[in-house]
């Protein structure tokens, strides 16, 4: 069991714990937090889950922990692990997560909340309306396989086909909302039955859609690169592949169950079953990974066009201006093949982001022209009645985290804690109490959201912040919410 003793502080914001710590472990492990957060990680098992991604092979430098850190499936939530191909480097469907490609979304108006505050409950309710949610929950479209499998291969090119789309949504999305590399064949047929009638969707869970106002500008140099500025109302998109990604994520893990005997690849956690990512299974993930990956871009943009179309009902007529345009869109579970210093060279390692989010600095030559100087876009949600964040990528996320930084607030309380502990009703009566109008579809999954149930997204972002692996541009703070 990990305790504090345990731990080499290196930094005020960041702590170690030792390759010495444990027997099998091939590199350190390391998390960003401060004292009150590290005290709230060391609840669960998410510590020991970090100390055991330090034990794949392959892997380099360290395993990194952001402050949003939880328990999840094999890997913690939170999780960054990089490993190199070239010497048995293996890539692990657990360190993308269940949900391939979960991401946000950002739109922004050219309104200012005093213009939308006389709309907004007729603009919650359209939205709601507009973007179908909840458990297993079907959208408008019910695509052939033939078509899903253009979906999985194109992504969010498939919506621009459709009219669902601009390119200056694709510019603004990370690998322009359509990565190389997809390989329909690998995905199973139950995989693309459950994904046919779910491309613009939201789900469930801590999925949502939600109205913010800009609070607080940090960066101003930033904020007028993407256009941001205080008072505006803007949109925020959570979701990504669906039962589709799901699908995909069992079959590998069930599959790569037998893989391991044949690699002699030795775990403390089977939860961690991996293959090498130059051999044929884990060339098969990589694909099937990918075209989930395509299909959540493909998703949130549809999502997009759903949400421009309610903003059209509602405020057409009643406002000049009440088109959206979009600020960018990021991943937060992937295993992307990046290029990375590593002691010096260049090396080319797969980055396994689970519950993180990439964040490049200023200067990669694959941001958008508008955002070179400045540094990627980087989205961190809060937890419904919470501020979000915006902020951007930094050379201290390039040369400390491959690249990487928080995505979220990060779990406390299990679901079923926060449904025992949280009555939806009186949530949501609080939420209204305050100008937050919201609608959901069950009133349990409320309660499974509240914001009692998460770590403090403010603290968390101060952290990444202070580390210098992210750098604040602009707090977000919800008038509207929208949950499955």
């Amino acid at each position: 069991m990990v305790e504090k003793k345990h731990f080499r502080q290196l930094s005020p914001y960041l702590y170690e714990i030792p390759q010495s710590y444990r027997s099998d472990m091939r590199v350190p492990a390391r998390i960003y937090a401060d004292q009150e957060l590290l005290s709230q990680i060391m609840h669960d098992q998410s510590l020991e889950q970090l100390v055991n991604t330090a034990t794949l092979p392959g892997i380099v430098k360290y395993a990194l922990a952001m402050p949003d850190i939880h328990q999840g499936y094999g890997f913690s939530i939170g999780g960054v692990v990089a490993t190199d191909p070239a010497h048995d480097g293996v890539v692990s469907p657990g360190g993308v997560g269940y949900d391939i490609n979960c991401g946000v979304r950002l739109l922004a108006s050219e309104l200012e909340e005093g213009e939308v505050r006389p709309h907004l409950s007729d603009l919650a309710t359209a939205l709601y309306h507009r973007v179908p949610s909840g458990v297993g929950g079907s959208g408008f479209l019910n695509l052939s396989f033939e078509e899903l499998d253009k979906v999985l291969t194109t992504g969010a090119r498939w919506a621009l086909a459709q009219g669902m789309a601009r390119q200056e949504d694709l510019l603004h999305t990370e690998e322009s909302g359509s990565m190389p590399g997809a390989d329909p064949s690998r995905v199973s047929q139950r995989a693309k039955q459950r994904g046919r009638t779910q491309i613009g969707t939201l789900g469930a869970g801590n999925h949502f859609a939600e109205l913010d106002v800009v609070d607080k500008i940090y960066y101003d140099e930033a904020a007028a690169a993407m256009g941001l500025f205080e008072g505006q109302v803007v949109v925020q998109i959570h979701c990504g592949s669906r039962g589709f990604g799901h699908q995909v994520c069992t079959d590998y893990v069930q599959s790569f169950q037998r893989v391991l005997q044949k690699y002699s690849i030795v775990l403390p956690d089977r939860q961690l079953v991996c293959a090498p990512v130059d051999s044929p299974e884990g060339q098969d993930y990589l694909g099937a990974m990918i075209a989930a990956a395509n299909y959540a871009w493909c998703n949130r943009q549809v999502l997009a066009h759903q949400i421009r179309l309610a903003f059209e009902d509602v405020l057409a007529g009643r406002v000049a201006d009440w088109d959206l345009r979009q600020v960018y869109d990021i991943a937060h579970n992937m295993a992307k093949l990046e290029v990375h210093d590593v002691d010096g060279r260049p090396l080319r390692v797969c980055v396994h982001r689970k519950g993180a989010t990439r964040a490049f600095g200023p200067g990669n030559a694959v941001l958008p022209d508008d955002y070179r100087g400045v540094g990627q876009p980087v989205l961190v949600p809060g937890s419904m009645g919470t501020a979000s964040w915006v902020l951007v990528g930094t050379e201290g996320s390039m040369n400390q985290t491959f690249g990487s930084t928080c995505h979220g607030a990060g779990r406390t309380m299990s679901r079923s804690r926060a449904k025992k502990e949280v009555r939806g009703a009186d949530l949501k009566e609080r939420l209204e109490a305050r100008g937050i109008s919201v609608r959901a579809g069950s009133l349990a999954g409320l309660a499974e959201e509240a914001p009692v149930a998460y770590k403090d997204v403010d603290n968390v972002v101060d952290v990444v912040d202070g580390a210098g692996i992210a750098r604040k541009v602009a707090r977000l703070r919800p008038i509207g919410v929208v949950k499955g």
